[in-house]
Parts: structure tokens; C-alpha cells; sequence
């Protein structure tokens, strides 16, 4: 599989991202970094506690309140040329639903999996590096073909993916200790788990979407 040359047949894509970033400029307007992500962030300790804390967003909403929240420029710029890069090749692949299933659960899954590791932890995890990791899976999957010369095709495919996962979480940790985040921490559970869903509803989107061809 290729890349589409045309961004008009990523529409979507196109749309998180401006979204994201629209969201990034006014929260940085209205709060410092801390106080929003205090208030969208997800915090697994809010959920262990039973969501007891009042004026912050519904607990159940943060997975995706904490994708519109960035400790910074670079953490957001960073973001959004992986989000552009995959998505614009993947999305006329999976459809336009597809994509927003890919989000949507890579948003809820990662938050799941960093709960699962720390349920006390009371840093808030933000930025949309989550929901992209279910991204950058689908993408290590339809597009890993040939690219490790193994004898095996698939299992030249899935260390491909491994390859792409293991360096996505190292770029991550590099930004997060060479720039100032703000009193977030990088979540490394939560990359994998929303890259290993990714991974997992990479086939399934494809064949609901041509299910009639």
C-alpha cells in the first residue's frame, strides 16, 4: 500500500489536527499549563477515588479532554507531524470512520493501560500522543510489509511494528526530558496500550470497510 498523494482524501485527519490545535491555543490563553491540565488531564487517581473532585471535567471525558491539552509548543508540534504523517496514509485506507474509531478507542485504551499500571498516580497525563499511538499501530500494520527483510512476511510486519512502537515511546521520552513539561510525566503504558489496539483494529477496520466489495 502507498500513501494517497491528495489531502483531500484525509479529511479527517486534516480535522484533528486543526481541532487540537485551536484547542492548544486557547487553553494556553486562558490557563496556565498546569491549571488545564489539572482540569482535562486524565489522572488515574481520580478514578480510583470515585471522581470526588468538583470544577474539573467529567473523569469518564478525560481520556479525550487530556488529547486537547500539550505541555507546550513542542509537544503539540511534535504530535501533529505523526498524527498528519499516519493519518494522511491510513485514512483513506480504514475510511473516515475508521479513523475516528482508531482515535476514539486509542484515546480510552491508553488511559486504560496507564491506569492499569499506577491507579494512584495523581500527575495528569495529557496530549494526544495516546490516541495517535493507535494510529502509528494501524499504520505499522498496513504499511510494515517489506520493510524488515525477514523469510516470514508477517512476522516481518509485526516487528516492523515493534520497531515503530519502541522508537515512537523513545522520541517521547527525548522530548519529555529535554523540554519542560510543564508537571506532566511521559506515559509510557499508555503509548503501548493505545499502539497495540491500533495494531489490533488495523484488519478489522479494513474489512468492515470493503465488508461489501
Amino acid at each position: 500500500m502507498r500513501p494517497p498523494e491528495a489531502w483531500r482524501q484525509a479529511p479527517v485527519t486534516l480535522t484533528i489536527a486543526i481541532v487540537t490545535t485551536f484547542a492548544w491555543l486557547v487553553t494556553s490563553l486562558i490557563w496556565d499549563g498546569n491549571s488545564a491540565a489539572v482540569w482535562g488531564g486524565f489522572i488515574p487517581a481520580r478514578v480510583s477515588a470515585g471522581d470526588l473532585v468538583q470544577g474539573l471535567a467529567p473523569v469518564w471525558l478525560t481520556p479525550l479532554t487530556a488529547t486537547l491539552i500539550h505541555a507546550g509548543l513542542i509537544h503539540l508540534v511534535f504530535n501533529l507531524i505523526i498524527l498528519l504523517f499516519c493519518g494522511r496514509a491510513i485514512e483513506p485506507i480504514v475510511g473516515r470512520a475508521g479513523l475516528v474509531i482508531l482515535y476514539l478507542v486509542g484515546a480510552y485504551a491508553s488511559a486504560a493501560a496507564q491506569y492499569f499500571v499506577d491507579q494512584s498516580a495523581a500527575v495528569p497525563m495529557v496530549g494526544a500522543s495516546g490516541a495517535i499511538s493507535a494510529i502509528l499501530g494501524a499504520y505499522a500494520i498496513l504499511f510494515g510489509r517489506n520493510r524488515v527483510k525477514v523469510a516470514n512476511a508477517r512476522l516481518a510486519v509485526w516487528l516492523h511494528a515493534l520497531w515503530l512502537c519502541a522508537a515512537w515511546i523513545f522520541l517521547q521520552l527525548l522530548t519529555g526530558f529535554t523540554f519542560e513539561t510543564l508537571g506532566t510525566t511521559i506515559a509510557i503504558a499508555a503509548h503501548i496500550g493505545g499502539f497495540i489496539v491500533g495494531m489490533a483494529l488495523a484488519h478489522p477496520l479494513l474489512l468492515f470497510r470493503y465488508r461489501k466489495a
